[in-house]
């Protein structure tokens, strides 16, 4: 495989820049749940293993998980920590949040991935806060475009977090949606080692060349119906991906728009089936990259 070095913000810049798109807004609050005290353990195996995490269809429960101050000298930024039952060695994922920030959709969704054995911290890169309209979103999102090596630094100190555990194996993964999922890319070919990037219809580089610094396995998850990306820039990353001799599992979803998986309850009955095939690829991919 060749390589290519690039700095951070270099490589940031081009995710940040192309993540400045409509993400549909959801309903869910941000005030996550209580932190001190007895660190909280998530039950493996709660979810239903046949069927979708109850997170992405509005069902869950309020977060079972705690709040964390996993960067150093920063109060304000809060991230939320899941932590399987047991005493491990676990794998570990970064979840990274879309547009509107750490909301309880993305709490949840850690907790779904407690329940399948990983701790998982989802991060936080606005500093506590959220947005509730395109243009408070928007105004978050440029203000860490203003500062990419922030956003790489805060995502390498959530690693850093997972790696000092006792019970994390050193295998850790990110997953993100929308602009998390721009900045999953991102941070794949800028950020920390780490096993897997998970992308959720999140904004992409299609250079061969950039994406050569990318030494794992690749998950994406897309939808025919959306204009960020739209297929054929998908169908562009893929090639590139081949080119570089980079593995990938990627897949478009035929009729289904932007935020289909992390929202099925916005339309159950023409999102369910293909949330249901992208989780099924998802556990597998984590079990082939981490667990494995």
């Amino acid at each position: 495989m060749n390589s290519v070095t690039l700095h951070p913000s270099r490589v940031l810049s081009f995710s940040l820049l192309f993540s400045l798109l409509a993400c549909a807004p959801g309903s869910d609050g941000g005030e996550g749940s209580g932190s001190g005290g007895m660190e909280v353990r998530i039950e493996m195996g709660s979810a239903d293993d046949a069927g979708l995490p109850a997170a992405i269809l509005g069902t869950a429960p309020a977060p079972r998980g705690q709040d964390v101050h996993y960067l150093a000298g920063d109060e304000a930024t809060r991230g939320y920590l899941a932590v399987p039952e047991g005493e491990g060695p676990f794998p570990a994922l970064v979840l990274i949040h879309e547009w509107n920030g750490l909301v309880d959709r993305v709490r949840q969704v850690a907790d779904a991935m407690a329940d399948e054995g990983y701790v998982a911290l989802a991060a936080d890169l606005f500093q506590g806060r959220t947005g509730s309209s395109p243009e408070e979103n928007m105004a978050l999102i440029a203000e860490a475009n203003a500062d990419p090596d922030a956003v790489i630094a805060n995502l390498n100190e959530a690693v850093s977090f997972l790696r000092a555990r006792d019970d994390v194996t050193g295998a850790i993964g990110t997953m993100g949606w929308c602009f998390g999922g721009g900045i999953a890319l991102s941070y794949a070919l800028g950020g920390e080692h780490h096993d897997a990037t998970a992308i959720f219809y999140g904004r992409l580089v299609t250079d061969p060349e950039v994406l050569a610094a990318i030494d794992h396995e690749v998950y994406g998850t897309f939808a025919e119906m959306d204009t960020g990306p739209p297929p054929d820039q998908v169908n562009q990353f893929v090639d590139a991906l081949r080119a570089q001799g980079i593995e990938n599992d990627v897949h478009i979803y035929d009729a289904v728009n932007h935020g289909f998986w992390l929202r099925v309850d916005g339309d159950p009955d023409l999102r369910t089936a293909p949330a249901q095939d992208a989780w099924d690829r998802l556990k597998a991919y984590f079990e082939r990259t981490l667990a494995g």
